[in-house]
């Protein structure tokens, strides 16, 4: 598979750049995988799509105000991007400088803290802070826009930028599917029989690094760290044995699931991934999702293509461009169901 083949042209006028206002209003593309067919339809919609008996799998991470302006001591400005917090007073981070650090910079962070550079890591810097870390960002940091939304942080988006069921700290970017659910959607959700369930990953900066390589087999994924525990795995395994759908809210909580079912049979997991979708996959756990509309030539859209087809992807695509729906974080969603062979047969526990 080439890079070309999951380009998209987008106006930029259709970037969402502040989130709808309640949750739930935004709007709903229904993308039947089998056929091609597309309907309208508003977020509010979802329960209506839904069976008694079908499983909602969440991502339950929650965000860090991840980003940090600070000053080297020369005067540079620096600006910090949190990849993963290493526990105490150490973190990965993307690093911004007019001039390359160096291990022993010291950096005085906007908000009150100090951080030095450590060493490299990799694409990213190791860095250690004054105080614990984790306290370093709550207290300091702004909340990790992507940069295709094209403002500042604001106020509101401590809260917009987080799902309402957000509770496992550890996040540099938002599981946006789930943006779209407030807390009545939920309850009407579960008033029509649906169950859920959740998982963890920890969404890294990583996933805002383009794909570089022309041959998309070339290209190898960021890590992220997941967690599938033993009571989703048991949840899953009830809804298969009654016929019901485990529904992904999410490209992050495909990715679980589908890395703790990599041999054969979903397991408690719990460990880093660099699982990538690409057309031709065949889902083990996943029988429909809940997603954004996705960056053209991004890992996630060639994920969505696995699951529904390239061509009706790229064609739901269009139409959601001539209907002029909102796209990327902030912007409205999808519910997709498989394309015939996107599925492996499914085994009763």
């Amino acid at each position: 598979m080439l890079l070309s083949d999951c380009h998209d042209d987008l106006p930029e006028s259709l970037i969402a750049r502040h989130p709808a206002e309640p949750r739930s209003a935004s709007r709903l593309l229904h993308l039947d995988g089998a056929s091609g067919a597309l309907v309208d339809r508003r977020a509010t919609d979802l329960p209506g799509l839904l069976r008694a008996g079908d499983l909602l799998v969440f991502n339950d991470t929650r965000v860090i105000p991840a980003r940090l302006f600070g000053v080297k001591e020369t005067g540079g400005k620096v600006e910090l991007l949190l990849e993963r917090l290493r526990g105490g007073q150490q973190a990965t981070v993307q690093l911004r400088a007019s001039k390359a650090a160096k291990p022993g910079t010291r950096i005085r962070v906007a908000g009150g803290a100090t951080a030095t550079v450590v060493d490299r890591d990799g694409d990213f810097w190791r860095v250690e802070f004054d105080a614990p870390a984790s306290e370093v960002f709550d207290r300091c940091g702004e909340m990790p826009l992507p940069p295709y939304i094209g403002r500042p942080a604001e106020a509101q988006d401590r809260e917009r930028y987080q799902t309402v069921y957000a509770r496992a700290l550890g996040a540099v970017a938002a599981p946006t599917a789930g943006l779209h659910f407030d807390v009545g959607l939920l309850d009407s959700c579960r008033a029509v029989g649906a169950e859920f369930a959740y998982v963890t990953l920890h969404v890294g900066a990583g996933t805002f690094q383009p794909v570089r390589a022309q041959n998309v087999a070339e290209h190898r994924m960021h890590a992220e760290w997941l967690q599938v525990g033993a009571e989703t795995v048991a949840a899953v395994a009830a809804a298969c044995r009654r016929g019901s759908r485990v529904i992904a809210v999410g490209t992050t909580a495909v990715r679980s699931l589908e890395t703790a079912a990599q041999h054969g049979k979903l397991v408690p997991y719990e460990g880093e991934t660099r699982l990538f979708v690409t057309p031709g996959y065949r889902f083990r756990v996943v029988d429909a999702l809940l997603t954004n509309f996705h960056l053209p030539e991004s890992t996630l859209l060639m994920l969505v293509s696995a699951f529904a087809g390239r061509e009706q992807v790229l064609a739901a695509y269009r139409h959601a461009v001539e209907a002029r729906y909102r796209f990327f974080s902030y912007g409205d969603a999808m519910f997709i169901e498989p394309s015939p062979g996107a599925l492996e047969p499914r085994q009763v526990p």
